[in-house]
């Protein structure tokens, strides 16, 4: 239900959702690298229910911003007290507010890089948590590897008492706490990454071995790097999320956060120096998070996939809209159903078909207002994450592959720049050079230039069964329409 407008400007402090516990008892047992909207609506939210129940009061969020961006949060938390309002939106256009109040510090590094390592050094911080994104973590795409002579992570090497990223902190920190005698904090990356826990073992232990491999040793030997899969769809706010949030309650909020009701963590339950008791209020503590995560990458981000490569043809500006098509969502489910799940291994905990209706009611829901644009941002990335490894699974299986190929000839023909109104699609990619060039050898005839880059697609181009159907689909939307193709492809099995 949604609460009614209050008659006056009110604080944070004074709505009648705000935090019943007593921040004032609240000391940091987590600091926190990358303060975003998605960390307020997901880590910082499943802390403020503890602490709503009067527990955890000694696990208090504390972040840090390392960027020169993360400058306009410490202003913004500093002047609210660390307070801000999280807004569910539901699809019938509910609103469900929430005043979080687990982050009660806020440290912008450049200010004071001490200041960062005194808290983190503390014997009371036992977590060091990470939302920095995938670009966050150093590491080289191609090799897997971190680049040890980045400049920055060169510098942090050298000058380890005022580091610039958050893995030259983390460091320093864990040298500092080994020579104390102080036992090291876990490091918990919740970045939207598969296998996050190990990606940042590999940065942690890296950065720390270029000035002190017997240190790099004893990290990779002592402290914990959980693997976790999150979830919970979070826009970036917006003036009219600001706005709102002052209209419909008489909140003066500078950074309010808005998401979907939908909301899933699953976390590997491997701490070195204990942890709250997440599990009390709705997460998911597992001993391998493997399965959940092949889940959401092959249900979830392939869906996603799919939505835009096929609604950028029509075209479509909103997943919702493409989500509520009924060709899309038909072709979408027939590609989850006869091609994905045959590649999962059971879930615990989960009944996958059920997953499968829930991920339809979310990517429906119009107050979210996601764009199909940014779902196709950086597919040379994503798909083959998301898609082209159930590919590869069907193929050495013997299953089909004909709709998983079908989405890559949709994705090819987007990349070719026109939509089949005539109007632009705009290519918004890092490797955007390289598919611009490889869709227009496509356009003019050579069926297979898309897919022969083999550091997007492998030596897909030279298996018989995904070309045939590759191509069949290319030409099938060139000539008929992506609606009929789509229309074809469901109805054939």
């Amino acid at each position: 239900m949604t609460i009614p407008a209050a008659p006056d400007n009110q604080t944070l402090t004074d709505a009648p959702f705000a935090p019943i516990y007593d921040r004032t008892r609240i000391t940091t047992g987590i600091v926190h690298f990358g303060l975003g909207n998605f960390h307020r609506a997901h880590q910082a939210m499943y802390l403020d229910r503890l602490m709503s129940r009067g527990e955890a009061l000694d696990w208090g969020i504390c972040g840090v911003g390392v960027m020169p961006q993360d400058a306009r949060m410490r202003d913004v938390m500093d002047a609210q007290g660390g307070l801000y309002t999280l807004v569910l939106k539901h699809a019938d256009g509910t609103l469900e507010p929430r005043v979080i109040g687990s982050v009660h510090d806020y440290l912008f590094a450049p200010d004071d890089p001490s200041a960062v390592l005194d808290v983190m050094t503390a014997p009371t911080t036992r977590i060091v948590s990470l939302t920095v994104t995938e670009g966050g973590y150093n590491i080289d795409d191609e090799t897997g590897r971190f680049r040890t002579d980045a400049p920055d992570a060169v510098h942090d090497a050298h000058e380890p008492a005022a580091p610039r990223t958050s893995f030259g902190f983390i460091v320093e920190a864990l040298r500092r706490r080994r020579a104390a005698g102080t036992a090291p904090f876990t490091v918990m990356s919740c970045d939207n990454l598969p296998g996050n826990g190990n990606i940042a073992h590999t940065a942690v232990v890296s950065q720390a071995g270029i000035a002190d491999p017997e240190l790099a040793a004893w990290i990779d030997r002592e402290v914990s790097f959980p693997n976790c899969m999150v979830d919970r769809i979070t826009p970036v706010t917006t003036p009219a999320d600001v706005e709102m949030v002052h209209e419909e309650y008489g909140i003066e909020d500078a950074w309010p956060v808005t998401c979907e009701p939908f909301v899933q963590w699953v976390l590997e339950d491997h701490f070195t120096l204990g942890r709250p008791a997440w599990e009390e209020v709705g997460v998911q503590m597992v001993e391998d998070v493997v399965p959940y995560e092949l889940m959401k990458l092959r249900l979830l981000n392939a869906s996603h996939q799919s939505l835009a490569h096929w609604g950028r043809l029509l075209p479509l500006e909103f997943a919702d809209v493409a989500a509520s098509d009924p060709d899309i969502a038909a072709l979408t489910r027939a590609y989850l159903e006869r091609e994905a799940l045959p590649t999962l291994r059971p879930v615990p905990g989960i009944d996958l078909p059920d997953y499968v209706d829930t991920l339809f009611e979310r990517f429906t829901n119009p107050a979210i207002a996601d764009t199909l644009a940014r779902l196709a941002q950086d597919a040379s990335d994503r798909m083959p994450k998301f898609v082209l490894p159930t590919v590869r699974d069907n193929l050495a299986a013997g299953r089909p592959v004909t709709l998983g190929a079908a989405m890559v000839a949709a994705w090819s023909l987007g990349d070719e720049g026109v939509a089949e109104d005539g109007s632009e699609i705009v290519l918004d990619d890092k490797r955007g050079e390289e598919l611009a060039a490889a869709a227009r050898r496509q356009h003019r005839g050579d069926d297979l230039a898309f897919i022969s880059d083999e550091a997007v697609f492998g030596t897909l181009a030279r298996e018989p069964r995904f070309v045939e159907a590759f191509t069949t689909a290319l030409h099938g939307i060139r000539e008929r329409g992506a609606r009929a193709v789509m229309q074809e492809l469901v109805a054939t099995r």
